[in-house]
C-alpha cells in the first residue's frame, strides 16, 4: 500500500492560491451584463468615508451568500485572500462591523434604487433565450424559522417547528425560468392572506408586454375570495389549494372519483363558500394516507385516504389539473435550497431595516445565480442546485500566476469541470443582456 510523505515541511504564506476560483466566472458574468457598473453608478448613498464604494460593499455581501459563507461574520476568511479579491474585482474585503453598519444605512436610503436596478435586469433576463408568451406565478407563504434575535420574528403558525419565532415571507417565483419575483418579509404571526392584495399588483406590474396568459398556482395561504376576485379582474388563470372547511369535508365522501394513477383518484364539484360572490369549481385529489410523505401529513384524512382540494378557473380535466399543480414541486425544491443553501433563516440583524435589506440581497443573489445558470452553463447544469453548482464550479481551487506579463489562472486537471468552464466562457463571449 502506498505510503504518504513521511517527512513533509509545512510552510505558510502562499499568496497566489484560492479555494474560490469559480468566483471569476461570476465576476466576468456580472461585468459582461453590466450589473457591476450599474451597482457602482445607480445605487448611491451618503458615506462618511470612501474607503469602500457602495458597489463594492454590495458585492462583498452578495459573493459570500452565493459561495455559502452563510453568516455575515464568516467573510472575514476572505480578508487575507488577495487572489479572491483580485478575481472578484474587489479592492479588499470589509470586516463584519462595516457590513452591518452598511446594511443599516442601505434600507432607508438606497434599497429602493437597488430593487429598481434588479428589476430592470430581471426583465432583460426574462427575454432570454426567447420572449415569453405566458408567465407562471407560483405563490408561497411558508414560514421561515429565525435563529438568534431577529426583528419581527414572532411565534405564529409553523407546523414543522412549533413554538419557535419565525418570519412569514410572501414570495413569488416564475415557474418556467425559476426566477424569484417580488418578495415581502412579514412577521411570523400575521395571517397567511395578509398583504396578498398589495403583493399581487406588484407581481403583475412586472409582466412585460406581449405576455398573453398569466397562470397562478398558490398554496392555501392564498385561499381567500378577495384574492380570487382580484385574479379574475385581469383574467388570470389560477389553481389554489382550498382550506378544508366543514361544508367541503362533508362533500368528499359522496363524490364520484376517477382513477388517475395507482392509488390516486380525482373528482370535482361546484360550491359557493359563505361570503363568496358565486359558485366556483373545486377539484379533489385522493390518495392512500399511508403513502403520504411525513412532511405532507397536513392533508385531510378520511378513512384510509388523504384529500387535497383546489379551487380553479382552469378548464382542465381533474387529472390534468392535479398534475399541473404537482409541477409546483419545483418551488418546494427552490425553498429548500433557499433555506439550506442560502442563509434565509440566518438573517443577521435585530433591526428590521437591516433584515429587510438582507432579505432583498438574498433575492438578488438567488436570481444572479439563476441567470448565470440559464444563460451561461451547459444544459446538464442549468437545473443544478446551488450546492451542486458550488461543488462543480464555484469552489474550485485555483492559482493566480503571471507569465509573459499576463495574469494566468491555473485550475485543476481536465474533466467535466473544465468542460463546463470552457462552455461558460464561450457563452459569455457572445452574451448580450
Amino acid at each position: 500500500m502506498p505510503r504518504g510523505p513521511r517527512k513533509l515541511a509545512i510552510e505558510f504564506g502562499a499568496t497566489t492560491l484560492t479555494h474560490y476560483g469559480g468566483v471569476y466566472l461570476l465576476h466576468r458574468f456580472l461585468s459582461r451584463i453590466g450589473f457591476k457598473d450599474a451597482l457602482a453608478r445607480q445605487v448611491r448613498m451618503p458615506q462618511r468615508n470612501n474607503r469602500y464604494p457602495v458597489g463594492e460593499l454590495l458585492l462583498a455581501l452578495l459573493y459570500p451568500i452565493i459561495l455559502g459563507l452563510e453568516r455575515i461574520e464568516t467573510p472575514w476568511l476572505l480578508q487575507p485572500n488577495g487572489v479572491f479579491q483580485s478575481l472578484a474585482g474587489l479592492s479588499s474585503s470589509p470586516n463584519p462591523s462595516t457590513l452591518r453598519r452598511f446594511l443599516l444605512r442601505l434600507a432607508p436610503v438606497a434599497l429602493p434604487a437597488l430593487r429598481r436596478l434588479h428589476d430592470r435586469f430581471a426583465a432583460r433576463a426574462l427575454h432570454h433565450p426567447h420572449r415569453p408568451r405566458r408567465l407562471l406565478f407560483d405563490l408561497d407563504s411558508t414560514g421561515v424559522v429565525g435563529y438568534g434575535t431577529q426583528a419581527r420574528a414572532r411565534i405564529g403558525y409553523n407546523p414543522r417547528t412549533r413554538g419557535r419565532p419565525s418570519s412569514h415571507p410572501l414570495r413569488c417565483f416564475e415557474g418556467q425560468t425559476k426566477d424569484f419575483w417580488p418578495g415581502e418579509l412579514r412577521p411570523g404571526d400575521v395571517p397567511s392572506a395578509s398583504g396578498i392584495l398589495t403583493f399581487l399588483p406588484a407581481c403583475f406590474a412586472k409582466v412585460p408586454p406581449g405576455v398573453r396568459v398569466v397562470l397562478v398556482r398558490g398554496d392555501k395561504g392564498c385561499y381567500d375570495h378577495k384574492t380570487i376576485e382580484w385574479l379574475e379582474a385581469p383574467r388570470a388563470r389560477f389553481v389554489i389549494v382550498a382550506k378544508l372547511t366543514q361544508p367541503i369535508k362533508r362533500r368528499l365522501g359522496h363524490l364520484t372519483y376517477l382513477p388517475v394513477s395507482r392509488g390516486v383518484a380525482a373528482a370535482e364539484f361546484r360550491y359557493q363558500p359563505i361570503g363568496w360572490p358565486r359558485p366556483y369549481r373545486f377539484v379533489v385529489s385522493r390518495r392512500p394516507f399511508a403513502e403520504e410523505p411525513s412532511e405532507h401529513r397536513t392533508l385531510f384524512q378520511l378513512g384510509p385516504s388523504a384529500y387535497q382540494v383546489f379551487v380553479t378557473n382552469l378548464p382542465l380535466r381533474p387529472v390534468n389539473l392535479w398534475r399541473f399543480y404537482n409541477a409546483r414541486a419545483g418551488v418546494e425544491r427552490i425553498l429548500r435550497a433557499l433555506k439550506g443553501d442560502s442563509p434565509l433563516g440566518k438573517i443577521p440583524s435585530h433591526l428590521f431595516t437591516a433584515t429587510e435589506a438582507y432579505f432583498h440581497l438574498l433575492r438578488i443573489a438567488y436570481n444572479v445565480v439563476n441567470w448565470f445558470k440559464r444563460l451561461c452553463l451547459p444544459p446538464d447544469l442549468q437545473s443544478a442546485t446551488l450546492e451542486t453548482l458550488r461543488q462543480r464550479i464555484l469552489l474550485m481551487p485555483a492559482q493566480l500566476t503571471r507569465r509573459g506579463n499576463r495574469p494566468r489562472l491555473t485550475l485543476p486537471a481536465r474533466g467535466p469541470q473544465a468542460t463546463a468552464w470552457r462552455y461558460a466562457l464561450q457563452r459569455m463571449d457572445h452574451l448580450e443582456l
